[in-house]
């Protein structure tokens, strides 16, 4: 289902946003108030424009209040940062995504109206420090201070050759497995049923507290 998005902010995060929301045939308007980097979008985002997220007449002028989404994504200059939130959520963006520097920066967004806040620095660290302690652990997502989405290699043989229904991860461990990939083919499974069979190598993703992640990633691992 096609949703209509803004991104505030053209530079290397602004931008992967851009590109990843076009390759998933998104509608993106990308808005920076550099010329240039604003001419570098016109032939990716569905449209373009210099502005100045921080004035009220110009957001207006885009319609910014009629967006799904809006990510704004300038956190280098907190000051712009949040004029832009506090202006979108005046307007009516539904969902306000922002890209924060720091613990107090995230704190001041939410408390202005920001639906979500995103560090990516530190997003970035706490996935290499995983990676590091067990190879297996291929990502780790956040979705709330106790919830998260996780996705892991199994490398425990006792897991190999049993179906979803045998191994009993959701009883177990509290755990819903949303992705299978059969040991890093081309074979992704989205919601497999419980008569599908894993082995070792396969990579699946779940969904749960963090803490029960945890547990199933230190006893199946």
């Amino acid at each position: 289902m096609k949703k209509n998005y803004a991104v505030i902010g053209l530079g290397l995060f602004g931008g992967s946003i851009v590109k990843t929301l076009i390759n998933n045939n998104q509608e993106v308007l990308a808005i920076d108030k550099d010329e240039a980097l604003v001419d570098s979008y016109q032939n990716i985002a569905t449209e373009a424009v210099i502005a100045d997220a921080e004035n009220e007449d110009a957001l207006i002028q885009l319609g910014i209040g009629s967006f799904d989404n809006v990510f704004i994504a300038i956190a280098d200059n907190m000051e712009a940062s949040i004029m832009a939130t506090l202006l979108c959520k005046e307007l009516g963006v539904k969902n306000i995504i922002c890209k924060a520097e720091n613990d107090r920066h995230e704190q001041v967004l939410k408390k202005i109206g920001a639906d979500e806040v995103i560090q990516p620095e530190k997003l970035i660290g706490q996935q290499a420090a995983l990676k590091a302690i067990d190879p297996n652990i291929l990502n780790n997502f956040p979705l709330t201070s106790n919830m998260s989405v996780s996705e892991i290699k199994l490398a425990n043989q006792r897991l190999g050759q049993k179906d979803l229904s045998g191994a009993n991860i959701a009883g177990n461990f509290n755990l819903k497995i949303i992705t299978l990939n059969k040991n890093n083919t081309d074979d992704l499974q989205i919601n497999p049923s419980v008569n599908t069979q894993f082995d070792i190598g396969d990579t699946i993703t779940v969904i749960g507290k963090q803490t029960d992640i945890d547990d199933f990633e230190k006893r199946v691992m």
